[in-house]
């Protein structure tokens, strides 16, 4: 099943949206040397145990509801990548995330029962011919014993083959943060962190974040 065909006219655009930005940031060119691989984290207990009622890529509306999420809205996106810098296509992202009052989509989440019902909290997206993926979520928020992150898995032919997660680039509790001191040194970090920038021109204060995945595959591999 294509996921990224059940998208209304408003999604579809957001998706072709999402394209540009990743268009705009992407990797150029061929690399000369493997890329280093992003850095796995562990999945943490708050994958969702019950799956929301809509799980495409635009995590701020549930089906056609007129209510969005509360956050500050974020256009993220990138492409998944072999370590020779090749795209790997129809690669299954998935990504979820604590919503503005750091309540997962989790019945054991901190904050559950004030959870925004409003916010999918999960989203899923398969990779195109050059590799690209895109969601339209929150920026995420810290709550007890974390900083602000989005958890990621990457699937391929039903199997997942990373699990980790995203980062916000300059937060100052990263240093606090248990799970990214384990990845030890600098450079692994980086490979977790990313800017949230404002997006150009926007009125609302809406945010652009890139990230490249990269597996530990070739692109022929994949």
């Amino acid at each position: 099943m294509d996921l990224n065909r059940n998208a209304t006219p408003r999604r579809q655009f957001m998706r072709n949206a999402g394209f540009g930005a990743a268009a705009l940031f992407a990797t150029p060119g061929l690399f000369a040397e493997e890329l280093m691989r992003t850095a796995a984290m562990t999945e943490g207990p708050f994958y969702p145990d019950r799956m929301p009622l809509d799980t495409d890529n635009d995590l701020l509306v549930l089906n056609d509801s007129l209510t969005p999420a509360v956050g500050e809205i974020t256009y993220l996106s990138g492409r998944v990548l072999g370590k020779d810098g090749g795209p790997v296509r129809n690669a299954l992202v998935e990504i979820w995330q604590v919503d503005h009052k750091g309540a997962y989509l989790h019945s054991e989440s901190v904050n559950a029962d004030k959870r925004d019902t409003n916010f999918q909290g999960y989203g899923r997206f398969l990779t195109d011919s050059e590799g690209r993926y895109f969601f339209r979520t929150v920026k995420p928020v810290p709550y007890p014993g974390r900083a602000p992150h989005i958890h990621f898995a990457i699937s391929r032919n039903g199997k997942r083959v990373l699990t980790t997660q995203l980062l916000v680039a300059g937060e100052a509790l990263n240093e606090k943060d248990g799970l990214m001191r384990r990845l030890g040194d600098d450079k692994v970090k980086q490979t977790v962190l990313t800017e949230f920038k404002p997006m150009p021109d926007s009125t609302i204060g809406e945010l652009l974040a890139n990230w490249n995945i990269v597996l530990g595959v070739t692109a022929s591999d994949a």
